[in-house]
């Protein structure tokens, strides 16, 4: 994992089971950038996928951040750029799951699917929003890097970019996103979105991130609510061949049935 890893990655085999050859766009989590999604590539390689960095990670640290509905108007227009599609499905986690909701708002039709996991929807507090704060405490101290990367249980060998990432980051980008999703919240003209939906939360996230799955569905009640049986945030590095298999099904129009019903 590099912080060059591309943003575009051509289709390299065909599939008989896709329904459709859009593109697939994967929005990744705060305090890193596209090179998450090393590990999905593989079993997405009947497709063309764009990981981009949003504003203010990855190759774009010196940028500002735009806030939620910013990012989320800078990935449709980046995605249109480097593929010409007009139509894409989007999966994000974390910070990208909420960035794909306010897509699936203000781009409608754009969004052929929604996919997102770990989103908080509700106002973050307790231990949850302690630890968030925390880390602008401590936040060009590599120390603090390595024992939030522990804490996410990430594998070693994701370790050492997670921190050199996360010190690299704008301490301002930092604060702006963190209020952004400490705040939570649906967003606007999110119930006009009437595409296919999957929301996702980890039987071990955070208890903001699971009870915004009963909070989304009153805003969509045609969206799908799962649990991650014995996830915790970060699961598609947790969870390498669940999530990777969560994926490829919604691709195909169906909920894989690792998923437990919410």
């Amino acid at each position: 994992m590099t912080t060059t890893f591309p943003e575009l990655h051509p289709a390299t085999r065909t599939s008989a089971d896709a329904l459709d050859d859009l593109p697939v766009v994967l929005l990744h989590g705060g305090n890193v950038a596209g090179w998450m999604w090393e590990p999905q590539l593989p079993a997405l390689a009947h497709r063309t996928v764009v990981t981009p960095d949003l504003p203010g990670f990855g190759r774009r640290t010196a940028e500002s951040w735009p806030g939620l509905a910013g990012a989320a108007d800078d990935v449709a227009g980046r995605v249109k750029q480097l593929t010409g599609a007009q139509r894409f499905h989007v999966i994000g986690l974390s910070l990208g799951g909420a960035i794909a909701l306010h897509l699936a708002a203000r781009h409608p039709d754009a969004a052929a699917s929604v996919l997102v996991s770990g989103a908080p929807l509700l106002p973050v507090r307790g231990f949850s929003r302690f630890l968030a704060r925390l880390q602008l405490t401590f936040w060009s101290s590599p120390w603090f890097w390595k024992a939030f990367a522990a804490g996410l249980r990430l594998p070693p060998q994701a370790r050492e970019q997670y921190v050199h990432h996360g010190l690299s980051v704008q301490r301002e980008t930092a604060e702006r996103m963190l209020h952004d999703i400490l705040t939570g919240g649906v967003p606007a003209d999110l119930e006009a979105y009437d595409g296919p939906m999957l929301l996702v939360a980890g039987e071990r996230d955070t208890k903001a991130v699971r009870r915004s799955l009963p909070r989304a569905a009153a805003v969509l009640p045609h969206a799908k609510l799962r649990i991650a049986p014995n996830m915790h945030h970060v699961w598609n590095i947790e969870n390498q061949t669940l999530f990777n298999d969560m994926i490829t099904t919604w691709l195909t129009g169906q909920i894989h049935p690792g998923l437990r019903g919410h």
